[in-house]
């Protein structure tokens, strides 16, 4: 029997998560939390990236109290000094010259990269690619970041909301969702690897549309959504607004905090706005609300767990891009605990 995903499972090292966006990271050393670990984040004077386990190896005092000098941090309760590599350069209590303990190194996670404005860190070997979004280098889009929203929940099932197409009428009643059709079409899905897209196209009310506040064309407009998943918490949709015009293209990317917690990190790219920030504002607090309402649901589970044994739920037909979730889930737990480490 394959065990339900809770947010801190063992597995999950295996995989590239969102620390935190890239924006957010200075020369200022920063705390952020990823499965129950905490992480020190920040930037050398040459912009070098750093981060390490938010532990200094002697107290085990937090790291990101500290202060970054040149590319030495330096921690608050000694004066312990790390260089970026994590390796200790000085003890002020042993004096200028004296040898340093070979174990006084910091932790650090497997991997540490960059990905369209996100810093991304894999605690154990990844077995999958970085994930990368291709909107953020077209010149053609606009990006707006909604406000980090932490919230009790489980990224599993946040992830599987994110990809369900059957609740938009139910749940979304005050934003898109409202005279929605509530019955799902056939769609075409690709599993690549620890990943899918799929391709699905539907009737939406489009309420963003200036044209449909002018009088000139209906609320009703056909929406082709085009979904991009990477293992375990990398959401993409892409929505071209068939009638409309344009296309808006949402990043959500989740952050298992502890095993009730998860930080959602989600920005848009628009290429119809016309450099407009004021409609850039509206699009941002229009995702805030869908977002919202989501929430309201998905925050009051009782268990907080995603089942991945298929016999757990009951499924159907429109549940196509939940079940292809499961099962790539199920499968990176079973490679990562084959893995042995």
């Amino acid at each position: 029997m394959v065990r339900p995903l809770r947010n801190i499972d063992p597995a999950l090292d295996h995989a590239w998560h969102p620390l935190c966006r890239s924006s957010e990271v200075t020369s200022t050393p920063a705390s952020f939390t990823l499965m129950g670990v905490p992480y020190v984040a920040y930037r050398t004077t040459d912009d070098a990236l750093c981060v390490f386990v938010d532990q200094c190896p002697h107290r085990k005092a937090p790291l990101s109290l500290g202060t970054c000098e040149g590319a030495t941090l330096r921690c608050q309760y000694h004066g312990w000094s790390f260089d970026a590599e994590g390796a200790c350069v000085a003890i002020p209590s042993l004096g200028p010259n004296a040898a340093l303990p070979p174990r006084a190194r910091l932790s650090a996670p497997a991997a540490v990269a960059e990905s369209h404005g996100m810093v991304f860190i894999a605690p154990k070997t990844p077995l999958m690619e970085l994930p990368a979004l291709g909107a953020y280098h077209d010149p053609s889009f606009e990006r707006g970041d909604l406000a980090p929203i932490t919230t009790r929940g489980n990224a599993g099932l946040l992830a599987d909301n994110f990809l369900d197409m059957a609740h938009f009428a139910f749940v979304h009643t005050g934003t898109f969702g409202a005279g929605e059709a509530t019955e799902v079409g056939p769609y075409d899905l690709e599993r690549d690897g620890f990943g899918f897209s799929a391709v699905y196209e539907h009737d939406f009310a489009n309420r963003e549309d200036p044209a449909v506040a002018a009088g000139t064309r209906a609320l009703i407009q056909r929406r082709r959504l085009t979904y991009r998943y990477s293992a375990p918490f990398h959401l993409e949709l892409a929505l071209d607004f068939v009638d409309a015009g344009g296309t808006n293209v949402i990043g959500f990317f989740l952050v298992p905090v502890d095993d009730e917690t998860v930080t959602i990190y989600s920005s848009i790219w628009r290429n119809d706005l016309e450099g407009s920030t004021e409609r850039m504002q509206e699009a941002i607090d229009f995702e805030v609300a869908v977002v919202e309402e989501d929430l309201r649901l998905q925050s009051r589970f009782h268990d907080l767990a995603l089942p991945l044994d298929l016999t757990d739920e009951v499924h159907v037909k429109a549940d196509k891009t939940t079940i292809e979730l499961r099962r790539i889930l199920r499968d990176l737990l079973e490679a990562a605990d084959a893995s042995g480490n």
